[in-house]
């Protein structure tokens, strides 16, 4: 198995500005297609979207709307001009919180599994943005909106554990930036299909959209984002292992899609496990454990452990007994 793997490729286009409405790329290619190269971004619509978007004129090359299947030249500026989103009321709703810590600055957050973090299309209710407008009422950061107030990092749906939440914009602008920089340390653990030989590993593969499957996220030779997963085996059992996996940068969906990449998915994981989940678990068995910061006011330096939840803790306790 092989858990380290080098990628030479570099971004072919790289965010030179972003608002909430437009965003500039500057191409560092020559002769890929620019529907293929957008659809390729992290975050970006599907290809047919973005067909959509060069037919209506809404994306231009050098200020020039040009055909989908125009070949990017070298420092090609290309723009993306989107809709502005409809407005959406965030209501403050009566959700219990697991609250870990809490000050004038920071609330740090045990997110239960199964939790949207913040409103999105389709999901305008019982999200923990709801629950944190209605238990710290104005007490937020603004820098992320309406709709994200105080969220400075995400986690997916089906993962629980421990989050960080900004009160206020000095707050926010402070952990936004440890997170960037990668002097905040996440630490996870999870359960996956197979035995892992090695007790530790790197695994390296940047992380763009899935070919094929746009709503997916894979590992790319062409494009992408570096990414970097640390792991080490906790426990093994019969044919799954329990491991801790520390992240060296923050993509999208980035532990489950390393794991399958290897070759060991994620039990119960929907979108990256072709296995079909036999357990009794609602989602990927992945669990934010650990969190340490600095507080950004105090700049002492905080650790807080999420402790595992009960449908995980009841899975190790099932495969312990068939060791």
């Amino acid at each position: 198995m092989a858990v380290s793997s080098s990628f030479t490729n570099y971004y072919l286009l790289q965010i030179k500005e972003q608002t909430h409405d437009k965003n500039i790329y500057i191409s560092d290619e020559i002769g890929t297609r620019l529907d293929v190269f957008l659809a390729g971004q992290e975050d970006n619509p599907s290809r047919a979207s973005i067909q959509k978007m060069i037919t209506d004129g809404a994306i231009t090359v050098n200020n020039e709307v040009k055909r989908a299947n125009y070949k990017l030249k070298a420092n090609d500026q290309i723009t993306m001009v989107f809709e502005p989103p409809t407005e959406i009321e965030v209501k403050p709703e009566n959700i219990p919180l697991d609250i870990l810590y809490e000050d004038n600055d920071i609330i740090v957050i045990n997110k239960a599994r199964g939790m949207v973090v913040h409103p999105a299309a389709g999901v305008y209710s019982g999200t923990l943005v709801n629950a944190l407008l209605y238990h710290c009422h104005d007490e937020l950061s603004g820098i992320n909106g309406k709709i994200r107030p105080g969220i400075v990092h995400r986690l997916d749906k089906d993962t629980s554990g421990v989050m960080v939440v900004a009160k206020n914009d000095f707050a926010h602008n402070d952990l936004a930036l440890q997170i960037g920089s990668k002097t905040a340390i996440k630490e996870y653990v999870a359960l996956v299909h197979g035995n892992i030989t090695e007790e530790k590993g790197i695994i390296n593969g940047n992380i763009g959209r899935h070919p094929i499957d746009r709503k997916k996220m894979a590992v790319v030779t062409n494009g992408g984002k570096p990414a970097t997963t640390v792991f080490h085996v906790l426990e093994r059992y019969k044919n799954c292992t329990f491991v801790q996996c520390r992240l060296l940068t923050g993509r999208t969906h980035q532990i489950r899609v390393h794991m399958a990449y290897i070759g060991h998915p994620l039990i119960g994981d929907p979108k990256y496990c072709n296995s079909k989940n036999k357990f009794n678990i609602e989602g990927q068995a992945l669990h934010s454990l650990n969190l340490k910061i600095i507080h950004p006011r105090t700049k002492e330096e905080m650790t807080f452990t999420a402790p595992i939840p009960e449908d995980m803790e009841n899975l190790l306790k099932y495969f312990r007994q068939t060791i």
